[in-house]
């Protein structure tokens, strides 16, 4: 037994995806591509000092904090209540799946304080559920378990989900700009940002490679009509310097292969491609 367990989760960058609802969450999701970051989140959880000095909506990110809805959704399936705090470099609502980090992260070390006995499909499952329920991501709680750069191929949690991947791991670059509500995209009616994932998916699986995962999300971007100015520009000084750039879904962020952002001028942060998934510490 123990009083605390800190898990790793990658931050995760989706070039494109398309949105699949269902009934039941465990097989909503959503197809695409994307790439996993070493730069991701440490997800530390406790047991409460006394049986009431926490509750499910204790939740910390960076010492603040927060309502993070996912978090407190796994928390209640597994039956338990923590103090759940996160630390991470990666901003808050800007396209990096910090909310779906935080919930696996949370799956994986109340796991092991609480000794629930889950498997890491179960509790991957778990993270993906509470996402969806929570209207904060489709995705990425199955990319970030896997790691990698992975291809979404069908939608839902481990059982109904397949993923497979770009057997790749380049560096990473990336700038952001602000914040995008994925509540508020997922919400709306998704028929034209889906038509242009699907093709987009169909593109990577006849050639899967990094140049066409990030044409194809540049191609994605374009037509799903999420592109903002600043992205636009960045994009296309990114590509005059000779590199490979794309948004990151959602959030107006643009992510580059290599040095792509820095040769175009840009003051961006640089990490890798995560080599394997989440994971406890």
């Amino acid at each position: 037994m123990t009083d605390e367990a800190t898990a790793f989760v990658p931050g995760h960058v989706t070039g494109f995806f398309s949105a699949h609802p269902a009934d039941e969450p465990v097989q909503a999701g959503s197809r695409g591509a994307g790439v996993t970051l070493s730069d991701g989140v440490e997800v530390t959880i406790r047991r409460p000092e006394t049986p009431t000095a926490a509750t499910t909506q204790h939740v910390e990110l960076d010492g603040e904090t927060v309502e993070m809805p996912p978090v407190e959704c796994v928390l209640n399936a597994l039956g338990v209540d923590a103090r759940v705090s996160a630390e991470t470099s990666l901003p808050l609502g800007a396209g990096f799946g910090v909310s779906g980090a935080m919930a696996l992260g949370t799956a994986l070390a109340a796991n092991r304080v609480f000794e629930c006995g889950r498997s890491e499909n179960e509790l991957t499952a778990l993270a993906h559920i509470a996402e969806v329920q929570s209207g904060t991501g489709l995705g990425d709680v199955v990319a970030q378990a896997r790691g990698g750069v992975p291809i979404r191929l069908d939608p839902g949690a481990p059982g109904y989900g397949r993923l497979d991947g770009v057997p790749e791991r380049p560096t990473v670059e990336y700038v952001t700009f602000g914040e995008l509500s994925t509540e508020d995209v997922l919400s709306g009616d998704t028929t034209q940002l889906s038509a242009a994932g699907e093709d987009a998916l169909a593109r990577l699986v006849r050639e899967p490679t990094l140049t066409q995962l990030m044409y194809a999300s540049r191609r994605f971007a374009r037509e799903a009509g999420l592109l903002t100015d600043e992205v636009t520009e960045a994009i296309r000084a990114v590509s005059d310097a000779g590199g490979e750039a794309s948004m990151a879904m959602l959030g107006r962020t643009v992510f580059a292969l290599e040095t792509g952002l820095s040769d175009a001028g840009y003051d961006a942060v640089s990490c890798r491609t995560h080599p394997a998934g989440a994971t406890l510490r």
